[in-house]
């Protein structure tokens, strides 16, 4: 920290594991989440994660190991989530729509050798185990904790692998056979700067790096966001967003949490689930994006559900836009709901920097600063802040900054600079203080809110025994935002005989679905400068 950076007031701080031991004891039987109907208790997640803390101690896992999760939403990532913080050690999620190179090259990065995985995700847990220091896996049974009679549908994914055999293939360890063991965690002191959390993103450039957030990074965001949306401990939240994603987590795993409310916890997004548990259960609070809300209204029978209890919607323009008319369209449907755009924020600060305002809604802005975060608009070049209403790049400083790139000393000074987050973003700001987002100067795109590095697709396509190089771009699209456009050269000895379809159906077997290009153009060259440096910015009007 330079002499210009003031130091935070952390007087404060408590890691996130010791408010859910608080709570634990405060109301040990109120359930923490309902899954599909079935309740689980604070001291059910406290029990759990300690037991788990407990077994990963015997394997050898010490304060600063990395651990990574590889699976959807469901009880048991929470319960992983916080027994891995209980040993002081890092909370490592890899999505799991990764496919083989994908999981590889994070694993590989971080150097993990524990996982914990779906029993569906295994085969591909196999793939890389070889290649990478894993030594224990451990699996996760999606039907485990579902109820025998939901009380909101479940969606066919979900029904199908919780129906599935229930294995636990030799080398494996059941996750929920080491949560109920009864042992507890060995002490372990952890300080507000400890990495507690290590997230992928793009940075400024490049391959995806391992964003470093410290326990009180996870605090301060959870405390904060609790308090600007006013969620109280008779709340009932209902929490969708993966939590494998910085906005889930941060919803799921750390308002609801610090809170003591309760979250209504789904596998994923489905509109009948979501207008059922806004009834049955009564919900008050909801993030969700703005395709959601579309999708929950063309429902046939959408006017039915009674959703008076909904008192907040916090939306964010993933796909489409959400505007003022949209927000008045799904007042008609739950008339006591305050919707607005949710926030701006990124992975490098553990999310939600600003939030906007319930009472003084400025639509087509992402409100204003959080209570003990800074926002600014630089000038790119020269760092000089601008005046209200220039366009310039988004910084942001306050509790919530990573501490950096893991093992990216130069891609860390670039992005972190006297204790200002630099974003890459461009975006302005009014006189009164709410931030308006206008684009991204770096070249990360965004597909359905999920970011997508066109290095890291490159990487993969150039795996294709055809392709001899490869560069990605994003384009807009109506419904994803944008969408992933390759552009490849063929080898000699292929030309001729391989075709878009062919490309683009090898991609989605090999990457993420949302990563996989949705066009692919042949190309002779593909522009660089005279180093070699792709220029990608010369291929968005080819």
């Amino acid at each position: 920290m330079s002499a210009s950076t003031p130091a935070p007031d952390r007087s404060d701080f408590t890691a996130m594991h010791e408010v859910l031991r608080s709570r634990a004891r405060s109301h040990p039987d109120k359930p923490a989440f309902l899954w599909y109907g079935a309740p689980v208790s604070y001291a059910d997640i406290d029990r759990a994660s300690e037991a788990f803390a407990a077994r990963l101690a015997q394997l050898g896992v010490r304060k600063g190991d990395p651990v990574a999760l590889y699976m959807q939403n469901c009880p048991q990532y929470v319960m992983a989530h916080y027994g891995i913080q209980k040993l002081g050690a890092v909370v490592c999620p890899a999505g799991p729509l990764y496919k083989e190179h994908e999981l590889e090259y994070q694993l590989s990065d971080l150097g993990a050798r524990v996982i914990v995985a779906a029993d569906h995700l295994l085969p591909t847990v196999d793939k890389v185990r070889a290649k990478t220091k894993l030594e224990h896996v451990f699996v996760v049974h999606y039907g485990d904790l579902l109820p025998a009679q939901p009380s909101i549908a479940v969606p066919q994914e979900l029904a199908e692998l919780a129906a599935a055999p229930r294995t636990t293939p030799p080398g494996t360890e059941d996750f929920l056979a080491a949560t109920r063991s009864g042992a507890r965690a060995p002490a372990v002191q952890v300080g507000p700067d400890d990495v507690a959390l290590m997230t992928y993103t793009s940075g400024t450039t490049g391959l995806p790096k391992g964003a470093m957030l410290s326990f009180d990074n996870a605090f301060f965001k959870a405390s904060r966001s609790v308090q600007v949306y006013g969620l109280g401990a008779d709340d009932v939240m209902l929490a969708i967003a993966p939590m494998y994603h910085i906005a889930g987590m941060l919803m799921a795993v750390g308002m609801n949490i610090y809170a003591g409310s309760t979250a209504v916890l789904l596998y994923r997004f489905d509109p009948l689930a979501v207008m059922q548990a806004i009834d049955r259960h009564r919900v008050h609070w909801w993030y969700s994006i703005a395709p959601m809300l579309v999708a929950c209204m063309q429902l046939p029978d959408a006017q039915s559900y009674d959703l008076s209890s909904l008192r907040t919607n916090a939306v964010t323009s993933f796909g489409i836009t959400f505007t003022e008319e949209l927000a008045q369209q799904w007042h008609r449907f739950a008339r006591n709901c305050n919707s607005f755009e949710a926030a701006y924020g990124l992975s490098e600060t553990h999310t939600m920097d600003t939030t906007m305002p319930m009472d003084a809604i400025r639509w087509g802005t992402q409100g204003k600063a959080i209570p003990g975060n800074e926002v600014r608009i630089v000038d790119p070049d020269t760092g000089r802040p601008l005046p209200a209403g220039e366009q310039g790049e988004i910084t942001v400083r306050g509790r919530g900054n990573f501490q950096g790139y893991w093992n990216k000393p130069e891609a860390t000074k670039q992005t972190l600079r006297d204790g200002w987050v630099h974003t890459g973003d461009m975006g302005r700001m009014d006189a009164d203080g709410y931030l308006t987002f206008m684009g991204r100067f770096k070249e990360m795109i965004k597909v359905s809110g999920y970011s997508v590095f066109p290095e890291e697709v490159e990487t993969i396509l150039i795996r294709h025994p055809s392709i001899a190089q490869a560069a990605a771009i994003g384009v807009p699209d109506p419904d994803k935002g944008e969408v992933v456009k390759a552009f490849v050269v063929l080898r000699p000895e292929f030309a001729g005989k391989v075709d878009e379809a062919q490309i683009v159906a090898w991609a989605r077997e090999n990457m993420a679905v949302y990563k996989a290009p949705r066009q692919v153009v042949f190309r002779d060259s593909l522009p660089a400068t005279g180093a070699g440096k792709m220029l990608r910015r010369l291929l968005k009007d080819a």
